[in-house]
């Protein structure tokens, strides 16, 4: 082929590619027009919720296809009226505790809240510990006398 075709066919393929993305991209483009509040308040409240495949990215920041479906469910209950609690104790209740970026603290969300600080606490101690029984361990040997003449020449010259 002529390099006028390989030119043609470079063409034709971005062109199908600009169209595919744009089929793909364009709903969720639309739907973000058609209601600005509604998108703010879903911008505000992805940004508290936790993408349950990615699990440390934010709603707001995951692509992922159940991040999608958690948007959407989102900003169709705000478009019923929900308030934002009510929102994510919907979420909650369907999901659990780990939706939630910041979860409350109550007695079955502990762990994540303070078993980090235990954990230190328990690793300092047992290194407090292990490094006292090893200090205990190494004593302190005299010198001969033959050791402590050659230390003093060398300190001296």
């Amino acid at each position: 082929m002529t390099q006028r075709w390989w030119w043609m066919l470079l063409g034709c393929l971005m062109q199908l590619h600009v169209q595919l993305h744009a089929q793909v991209i364009g709903p969720e483009a639309a739907a973000m027009a058609q209601d600005p509040v509604v998108e703010a308040r879903l911008v505000v409240l992805s940004q508290e919720l936790r993408c349950l495949v990615c699990q440390n990215e934010s709603l707001a920041s995951s692509h992922a296809e159940l991040a999608d479906d958690l948007r959407r469910e989102v900003r169709s209950l705000i478009r019923e009226g929900k308030s934002d609690q009510e929102v994510k104790d919907f979420l909650v209740a369907r999901y659990g505790d780990f939706v939630l970026y910041r979860p409350e603290v109550k007695p079955l969300t502990w762990v994540l809240w303070f078993g980090p600080f235990v954990l230190m606490l328990l690793a300092v101690v047992f290194l407090g510990r292990y490094l006292q029984a090893r200090r205990a361990q190494v004593t302190p040997q005299a010198l001969s006398d033959e050791e402590r003449a050659r230390a003093e020449q060398w300190l001296k010259g």
